[in-house]
């Protein structure tokens, strides 16, 4: 390791703190404010669901195009085109008076969320060589207290501050925050997105083949991490609101709670894999995390009528537990998926969040078709269970040695 390397890496660590930390505010701007966008268009729990499809199409081609446009171009490139249209994305969002526009808002913020996404953990994974150090889960951590920052800062104005004026603001910030960081990250010469010399073009991978069998289950596994996340955030304020009676403003609180508790599993989560291993840190959080947040959904719930502050409390405190079983997930998924030999780290984290990221956002819209068959407190049950299938789908975790 040379001392321009290391530095390289340490200045770059400090721009992708920043790039997760911007991704999770603007990705999320819209979570504490969606029960005042679902109502002005008048949508059902289904009906809104399949509205979050429009995300989900997005973020498909936006997950695929970045691991190719990574290994061709760069990294740094990459996020410099996501940080202009993401906050376009998020833009439309605000000004969105009928189904339509807000589709087009949803679908620019999914493609972009994903297009940005696997930029930044190229790099990550890059920083990490770099500088022989863990980061992963804390740059991830970033992105989390981005995402609180965003649940926090809407439901505090939400009686003051409509929708609409909150994203176009949020967004302006982002479009001058993101050109300024991107000076920051690491060169096209020193982020690894054409992978390691001498071993073929390890920008192509199969779809379906040997190779790709790999592929498909850390994606499965990063699958069963997402959807429970983005269910936590975007129906978490509706559950609160329309099935337990909590107000405008308070209904952010299990999402707040959510993220609070990610933060401090992502911020913890370096130290847990150094002494724990991946391995078991993803397993066990996911048989304890999923497993309270059952408990925690079904006591609370059942409650609520006749003690409605006992019960949000127990419900705040189950999605606290998931939230902290939730946190090493995707850091680990997405350190696996960048550590397959002869596969570039740009292309193998494009491949399985080609899965992952869209099912981030579909995750929401199976939630809500189900809870427009049975209900929304039922429909919870769905990202419980998966919490299990991460717990057993994190045998396929194998992370590269940071050599000294």
């Amino acid at each position: 390791m040379t001392p321009d390397l290391y530095a390289m890496g340490m200045r770059a660590r400090n721009g992708i703190y920043a790039s997760f930390f911007l991704l999770g505010f603007l990705g999320l701007a819209w979570i504490p404010r969606i029960p005042e966008i679902k109502d002005s268009l008048s949508l059902s729990d289904g009906q809104f669901g399949l509205v979050l499809l429009a995300s989900t199409v997005g973020s498909i081609p936006g997950a695929q195009i970045a691991g190719r446009a990574v290994h061709s171009f760069s990294s740094k490139l990459v996020v410099r085109i996501a940080g202009i249209f993401l906050p376009v994305g998020v833009f439309v969002i605000g000004i969105a008076d009928t189904v339509q526009i807000l589709l087009l808002g949803l679908f620019i913020t999914g493609f972009n969320v994903a297009f940005m996404d696997i930029a930044i953990n190229g790099q990550a994974v890059e920083i990490e060589k770099h500088t022989k150090g863990r980061w992963m889960s804390s740059f991830h951590g970033f992105w989390s207290i981005g995402a609180f920052a965003a649940t926090l800062v809407g439901g505090l104005i939400a009686n003051f501050v409509s929708p609409r004026d909150n994203l176009i603001a949020i967004a302006a910030i982002g479009l001058f925050a993101f050109q300024f960081i991107a000076h920051y990250l690491l060169s096209a010469e020193h982020d690894g997105h054409l992978g390691e010399p001498g071993k073929g073009d390890a920008g192509k991978v199969k779809l379906v083949g040997k190779e790709s069998l790999i592929l498909w289950a850390l994606g499965i596994g990063l699958m069963c991490s997402l959807i429970p996340e983005g269910g936590a955030y975007e129906w978490s304020g509706i559950l609160l609101q329309d099935h337990m009676g909590i107000g405008k403003g308070l209904n952010a609180a299990a999402a707040t709670t959510f993220s609070l508790a990610m933060i401090a599993s992502r911020l913890l989560g370096d130290r847990a894999f150094e002494k724990w291993g991946h391995v078991n840190t993803v397993k066990y959080g996911g048989y304890f995390g999923g497993g309270l947040w059952g408990i925690g959904l079904l006591v609370g719930m059942n409650i609520s009528d006749s003690y409605p502050t006992a019960g949000l409390i127990i419900v705040c405190l189950g999605f606290g537990a998931a939230g902290f079983g939730m946190g090493p997930f995707f850091p680990a998924f997405n350190l696996a998926a960048a550590s397959i030999p002869g596969i570039a780290p740009s292309v193998g984290l494009a491949r399985v969040g080609l899965i992952a990221i869209a099912a981030y956002f579909g995750g929401p819209t199976l939630i809500g078709l189900i809870a427009e068959v049975t209900s929304l407190p039922v429909a919870f049950a769905f990202p419980v269970v998966l919490y299990m299938i991460v717990g057993l789908q994190s045998k396929y975790i194998k992370v590269r040695e940071l050599k000294q």
